[in-house]
């Protein structure tokens, strides 16, 4: 149990059409202040895009994403938000938003290993 650490994720839903609500989820979000670690794994599913809005485009939606990435990896071209510490880049990327990229509210847990939990989160919530 000493081992164990909290983390906080989110799920990352892409929201085609806000006005509908209508969403499906396409990657997880996951923090571990203590592990020091801020990871982020999505992948978008072409079909599922197709139905719920054949006009968005698929390129533009990754590269929406691929942003995201930026920032939490913390890179240079992350922008301003991508310099600011692990738990301000959590809090801003899992911020309530109207865009067609949206996060759900954040949960907690326990876990040994962060980058194992996203894995098992992302596959289970959105695979």
């Amino acid at each position: 149990m000493q081992d164990r650490v909290t983390f906080e994720y989110a799920i990352i839903r892409v929201v085609p059409r806000v006005e509908r609500e209508e969403f499906f989820n396409v990657g997880v979000i996951l923090f571990s202040k203590r592990k020091k670690f801020l990871g982020i794994k999505y992948n978008v599913n072409h079909e599922l895009l197709k139905v719920f809005s054949p006009e968005t485009e698929l390129e533009v939606l990754n590269e929406y994403l691929n942003a995201w990435k930026l920032i939490c990896d913390g890179a240079s071209t992350g922008g301003p938000i991508g310099k600011l510490e692990l738990s301000d880049r959590f809090r801003w990327l899992a911020a309530c938003r109207s865009t067609i990229i949206q996060s759900s509210k954040t949960h907690s847990g326990l876990c040994y290993n962060p980058e194992e939990e996203l894995e098992d989160i992302f596959n289970k919530y959105v695979l």
